[in-house]
């Protein structure tokens, strides 16, 4: 299979299916000497994971992940400090599957032959034939993007600890549109959204909290303890704390449910989902990534343009559409309008608006980085629907019967957030080494 790669400089490779015994992230580029552990990363995919909330599919997937390769699994000389630190070759991280009951692959065996529409199930049966991981949708299943958030939160803490900080956060759902909000705001309220989920998940709690998967554990003591956690997910899960939107704003300051820094709009937007969800549909909505602290100059031009790169996030299941800074709404102004004017203030350049999204010409401008995604309703509805036998071309009536999510914009902004600063960090690494070499070759 294709296309499962993306990067020069920051590579990563993905594999597995959502019914497959799990997901594979393997990463090349890492720089030797951080410290990394699981339940960091954790604390990105549970914000992803399914059954997390009332928007979201039910299916239980702890999405816990182990880290196989890429660390030193002891100090490299005694005293050195320096186990569970990067040591430059390539980090793999696994996400098993836990939540895979036979009465979910049933369910699945059942409907495969008529294909669900707006899934990729009609155009993977032709391009692979019988043989196409058709349960759970496989690799096209919205599970493969665990893969994404796993990786993206590793380039993501080196981009930070670079002086970049790239966040995400819900624009719109089902019509409810979040104002603008300044960026230090945004950022703000989302550390704290993240904080608040790593508090309130069980698994976080149980796992990481409660000790029973460590650093310093053997790869096959974490497979154990996963193997334990598989017949636990329901045990573990009931000791969740009880959600109280209020006490949940008082103390953190955000909304219980959406990651939207504007809690009234986010109040909207569930009862927007629910009540059109209520009638087995689904919605979609927009998601918006900002990035700041990029260095002027980053990116490259022609076909690997920043903003080229940036739109190489249709690669997300359900994202439509991909938009930076302005976007569509340049065709509605005017060369005035759109140009982003320029000044000097104090030896620094300060610009008058930001319609380019921080970037011109695929280069980033040194402003902050916008981009915006439209994400589709779920596919997976509760309504009858036309489609066809896959083998017979008869045509056929299907209604939904499979776990499902109300809406996947609240699963998407991590992906987006993480998707960004793979994106970001292969376009870094490459910006340091010509910007060395600029300095090293120019005459003095």
């Amino acid at each position: 299979m294709m296309g499962c790669h993306l990067g020069r400089c920051f590579q990563v490779t993905v594999a597995g299916g959502s019914y497959q015994d799990g997901m594979t992230a393997v990463l090349q580029g890492v720089p030797p000497g951080m410290l990394l552990t699981e339940q960091e990363i954790y604390g990105d995919l549970l914000l992803r994971k399914p059954g997390a909330d009332e928007l979201s599919s039910p299916r239980k997937e702890p999405d816990l992940p182990i880290i196989y390769t890429g660390l030193n699994a002891a100090d490299t000389v005694e005293g050195a400090g320096n186990r569970n630190h990067t040591n430059g070759t390539p980090l793999s991280v696994l996400i098993p599957n836990l939540d895979r009951h036979f009465i979910h692959i049933k369910q699945y065996q059942d409907t495969n032959r008529t294909p669900r529409p707006g899934h990729a199930s009609y155009a993977s049966f032709i391009k692979y034939g019988p043989d196409d991981d058709a349960i759970g949708a496989g690799i096209f299943s919205g599970r493969y993007t665990s893969t994404i958030v796993a990786a993206g939160y590793v380039a993501k803490k080196i981009l930070k600890l670079c002086g970049i900080e790239v966040f995400s956060y819900i624009k719109e759902i089902a019509g409810v549109r979040c104002g603008d909000v300044e960026h230090a705001a945004a950022l703000k309220y989302t550390d704290a959204y993240k904080q608040m989920r790593c508090d309130y998940d069980p698994f976080y709690q149980d796992v990481y909290i409660g000790g029973r998967i460590t650093p310093e554990m053997r790869v096959l003591e974490k497979i154990s303890i996963l193997a334990q956690i598989e017949k636990q997910i329901d045990e573990i899960r009931a000791k969740a704390p009880k959600i109280d939107a209020d006490e949940i704003r008082d103390k953190y300051g955000v909304h219980h449910i959406v990651n939207c820094p504007d809690i009234a709009a986010a109040d909207a937007m569930v009862d927007a989902c629910n009540a059109i969800s209520a009638t087995g549909d689904s919605v979609g909505g927009v998601v918006e990534v900002v990035a700041t602290g990029v260095p002027t100059g980053l990116g490259e031009p022609v076909f690997n343009k920043l903003d080229a790169e940036l739109g190489r996030m249709l690669g997300i299941g359900a994202v439509k559409g991909v938009e930076v800074g302005a976007g569509f709404a340049v065709k509605d102004m005017t060369g005035i309008q759109s140009n982003d004017e320029m000044r000097a203030d104090g030896g620094k350049v300060v610009f008058g608006s930001n319609n380019a999204g921080g970037i011109t010409g695929g280069l980033a401008t040194g402003q902050p980085i916008i981009a915006r995604l439209t994400v589709k309703p779920t596919p997976t509805i509760d309504k009858p629907q036309k489609t066809i036998d896959k083998y017979t071309l008869e045509n056929k009536a299907l209604a939904a019967i499979t776990r499902r999510d109300a809406t996947i914009v609240g699963r998407i902004w991590p992906v987006a957030e993480n998707f960004t600063a793979m994106v970001l960090l292969d376009n870094l690494i490459a910006h340091f080494g010509y910007q060395m070499l600029m300095e090293k070759v120019k005459q003095k």
